[in-house]
């Protein structure tokens, strides 16, 4: 008999309750219910890159990116796909099984599709999975990154709805919900989560998740992070969350999307290995790898790797590529990144600063 049962129609009541459980049995009831849908040693990886970085007109209070505070952070243009596919390559022979790019953007602009949806082609080519997060996306945007193969699309709802004015003011949330089913209409799959940390009350971390739950289909990927503070923004010295208030919404965030990925995300640098293995066993099943989480620091690699040893996990495996496209040559590999060259070559004149729109 199972032990869940996938719901989108939770009450706030029934998730504080959740919350309020001694944690010895919220973590048997989170663990139980993980290992039922997932293997419980095994990890998904994935590697994020930003590809545009800083000048970002929105104003969440906890972004480096936003162009609005002093982070001291320099903007840089769109990343050029050679580039990438540098990266991505990279991120495959540590062990990545999925290639994230981010873009500080309020939305993406017509002009930029044509690169974006070859960043997605060329990525896929060579075995990853693909993600990215590019900020608003329209109908139509988002079927032309299905179209190029994109397999997901991160947008997150940050936080609940009641507390969400006092984060972002240039957003919307129903513009957040809006993309969202966007994305799930085009046939992408769907990554949101949320950030907590930021100063917002114990029902505001039920309400975001809440949020998510009720969807009318669960995000495929959950990433639970904890909120980084950065010199120059808003929440720069806003008080710490109790880290077992972290764990607590891990393991509610598995109790309530039972077959989602929970992504232990951002605020990893800070966390020690007690705390990172007790949130795996609460039931995230994947993380960000690599020393950068667009613009903020994330474990080492190597650091990842012993703790994954020292708890008996293991990585994930990822889909391969299909035949055709898998490039297992030298030959192959320089003709892809040839075909990016020559794309760049071709687009030299139409890069720009986006970030100054």
């Amino acid at each position: 008999m199972s032990l869940f049962e996938v719901r989108h129609d939770w009450k706030k009541a029934e998730i504080e309750a959740l919350f309020a459980l001694p944690m010895n049995d919220l973590l048997f009831k989170a663990h139980a219910i993980h290992r039922e849908s997932f293997d419980p040693n095994e990890v998904q990886i994935s590697r994020l890159l930003s590809i545009k970085t800083g000048a970002c007109p929105e104003d969440c209070k906890y972004c480096p990116q936003s162009a609005r505070y002093d982070t001291g952070l320099e903007k840089e243009r769109l990343l050029e796909i050679e580039k990438v596919l540098t990266e991505a390559k990279s991120a495959k022979a540590a062990g990545a099984s999925r290639f994230c790019m981010g873009a500080a953007w309020r939305n993406p602009r017509d002009r930029d599709m044509p690169y974006l949806t070859q960043m997605v082609k060329d990525v896929k080519a060579l075995g990853l999975e693909t993600c990215m997060t590019l900020g608003m996306l329209s109908t139509e945007q988002s079927q032309k990154l299905a179209g190029a193969g994109l397999d997901y699309y991160n947008h997150n709802l940050d936080t609940s709805p009641e507390y969400y004015g006092d984060v972002i003011t240039t957003r919307t949330y129903q513009s957040r919900l809006d993309t969202l089913s966007n994305v799930r209409a085009s046939g992408m799959k769907v990554c949101s989560g949320g950030i907590v940390g930021m100063g917002e009350k114990a029902s505001d971390r039920a309400g975001l998740l809440q949020q998510l739950a009720n969807l009318e289909q669960h995000p495929d990927s959950v990433p639970i992070n904890m909120l980084v503070k950065v010199a120059g923004t808003p929440f720069e010295k806003i008080d710490d969350l109790d880290p077992l208030e972290f764990v607590r919404t891990i393991a509610v965030a598995r109790i309530i999307m039972p077959k989602s990925r929970v992504r232990l995300s951002a605020g990893r640098e800070n966390m020690s290995d007690e705390l990172q293995s007790m949130c795996f066993f609460a039931g995230a099943n994947s993380i960000f790898y690599g020393c950068k989480l667009l613009t903020t620091a994330n474990p080492e690699e190597n650091d990842d790797m012993s703790l994954f040893k020292r708890l008996g996990l293991r990585p994930e495996q990822g889909p391969a590529a299909p035949v055709a496209h898998e490039a297992n040559s030298l030959e192959e590999e320089q003709a892809l990144l040839k075909k990016a060259s020559a794309l760049n070559e071709k687009a030299t004149q139409q890069f720009y600063d986006a970030g100054a729109l």
